[in-house]
């Protein structure tokens, strides 16, 4: 291949000037392990799709969306993980003793040849944006590393007639290749961001899912033998009876998957065809981002700051489980975290670590519930106070009092809207004089998918989407699938919200038992409240979702 100057290329195609190549050069003399091309594109002279476009013309390459490409697994295999990292390179295809491969930088000589050596193949080369690359080969390797570790699990069990009933044996090297094989399956679940893994025994096979997005997906199927193995690992880990397989067990661990320290959750419950185990990630030590990762608008983020100003009363956030409540309670305090105020929560269980926080954890078993701990926080000289969520009366009452009393309390209730807040305080007991002098604040969230940026495509919609949309949206967008999706057309969720600041007016509606419809009424024409429906219909009409999950949300409207 000729040696292409890439800067000459890249002024040849009027995406840069003299100057600015002159400034890349001075710059990569500071660093020579950078190659010109990325200097170029971290001043912002022009972007990664320029270069590989500009390349794939003068060296007459092909380019690809390497995403939306059948990719061969047999191709992938051919180079090791360690040399496509560092080369950014991933094979795609094999065809008549010659391997495509993807890559982002075809002016890398040296790499190419080492590839080449390594493979004896020739070698077929297609551009692609280098995150392109790295997604996939972050998805195809752990699959890769998953199927090996499952079928040398398979092989090692099969060889032994070990029962494993005591810690000894569960760590014997006999076993050892399902310790790889549950790492694998951790690593596998943490780079596709699933928030659980299911282990699911059946009568002759094992089933591994992993829930994305809130979405459970089949990800791999495993011989029954393996099964007894990996849930003795499970519950070494976990602390756990390895000897008990009757009743249900709780625990939980921490590894390291990919270089981050995290806290894994454990549940495992006897079934007829042997014991299920749920692991579910929780990430005590990530940062939370305040604004942009939980999807509020303008419009609610202020709203919602104005709730945490109150110096006193009660904010709840309502929604299903798994609607990402505790999230924004973290969220909460992180914003109210200063050096001047004592904050102490009371949860179950605690599922991320809080500086400037006093953290305590239900133990039911040592009879510290949500009310004894919230009575034990209220006699800790407190300005704030987190529950994570009233269950019981008992809890829900000390709430209110603290609140009263001069004290800031968030918590959680399990309601489909915000207003409906009021309706269960008040079928738990507590009079509508108290909830409208205690509660200031009332939040509704769910979580709802975003479409898969790799695979997206617009629409006209259908009829019966029709009815749901309002009538000025006329193009919607969806996923069509693709490998970073697993297919399913969505990556990743964001929040909607529904808000309403009990104001004096509110205070007075509550108090006189006035009907919810004139309540709701107040706060969508007064307040300005946007419904969880209109929050997800402003996300269909930027294109973030599809129709789809907006209609999933106006079932509970």
């Amino acid at each position: 291949m000729v040696n292409v100057p890439i800067g000459e290329v890249l002024k040849e195609y009027n995406y840069i000037n003299d100057d600015q190549l002159n400034q890349a050069l001075e710059a990569q003399k500071r660093d020579r392990k950078k190659r010109l091309g990325q200097i170029l594109i971290e001043l912002g002279f022009v972007t990664e799709t320029q270069v590989i476009e500009a390349l794939g013309q003068r060296l007459n390459l092909p380019v690809i969306n390497v995403i939306a490409f059948p990719v061969e697994i047999e191709a992938v295999s051919k180079i090791p993980k360690d040399l496509a990292v560092k080369y950014n390179m991933i094979g795609i295809k094999v065809e008549n003793g010659t391997l495509s491969v993807a890559m982002s930088d075809p002016l890398n000589f040296y790499a190419i040849e080492d590839i080449r050596q390594l493979t004896k193949m020739n070698l077929s080369l297609y551009l692609s944006e280098s995150q392109s690359i790295l997604d996939l080969i972050n998805y195809y390797y752990s699959e890769i590393d998953a199927q090996k570790a499952a079928k040398h699990a398979h092989s090692s069990v099969l060889s032994t007639t070990v029962e494993v009933t005591n810690v000894e044996e569960a760590e014997s090297t006999t076993l050892a290749p399902v310790v790889r094989l549950l790492d694998s399956l951790l690593s596998k679940g943490y780079s596709t961001n699933a928030s659980d893994i299911h282990i699911e025994p059946f009568e002759e096979r094992t089933v591994i899912r992993f829930r994305v997005d809130g979405m459970l997906v089949d990800y791999m199927n495993l011989t029954h033998q393996i099964q007894n193995p990996l849930i003795a690992r499970i519950k070494i880990l976990s602390n756990l009876n390895i000897a008990e397989k009757r009743v249900p067990q709780d625990g939980h661990f921490r590894t390291v998957v990919e270089g981050n320290e995290i806290n894994v959750r454990v549940s495992i419950i006897p079934t007829i065809y042997g014991e299920k185990a749920v692991m579910r990630f929780l990430l005590t030590d990530t940062p939370i981002d305040n604004k942009d990762q939980f999807g509020m608008n303008s419009t609610n983020y202020e709203k919602f700051k104005q709730m945490l100003m109150s110096p006193h009363g009660i904010i709840y956030i309502t929604g299903p489980t798994g609607s990402g409540k505790t999230t924004t309670l973290y969220m909460a305090l992180e914003h109210l975290s200063k050096g001047e105020v004592n904050i102490s929560t009371i949860e179950d269980p605690v599922e991320r670590n809080l500086e400037r926080v006093n953290q305590m954890q239900v133990n039911n078993v040592a009879g510290l519930t949500f009310d004894v701990g919230l009575r034990a926080i209220l006699r800790q000289d407190p300005d704030i106070i987190m529950v994570g969520e009233t269950r019981d009366i008992e809890t829900a009452q000390i709430s209110v009092r603290a609140a009263i009393t001069g004290h800031l309390v968030l918590s959680t209730l399990h309601t489909n809207d915000a207003l409906s807040a009021i309706v269960r305080l008040n079928d738990m007991g507590i009079s509508p004089y108290l909830i409208a002098n205690s509660v200031t604040g009332l939040v509704a969230q769910r979580l709802i998918r975003k479409i898969c940026p790799y695979c997206m495509t617009t629409y006209k919609p259908e009829l019966s989407e029709r009815e749901f949309l309002d009538d000025d949206i006329v193009e919607v967008k969806k996923g069509t699938g693709c490998h970073i999706c697993n297919n399913t057309g969505y990556k990743g969720r964001i929040a909607i919200h529904e808000m309403a600041i009990i104001d004096r007016t509110l205070r007075t509606l509550i108090s006189s038992k006035a009907p919810m419809d004139e309540i709701q009424a107040y706060a969508i024409e007064e307040q300005g409240m946007m419904t969880l429906k209109e929050s997800a219909m402003e996300l269909v009409r930027k294109g973030i979702t599809s129709p789809q999950e907006l209609i999933k949300i106006s079932y509970y409207q």
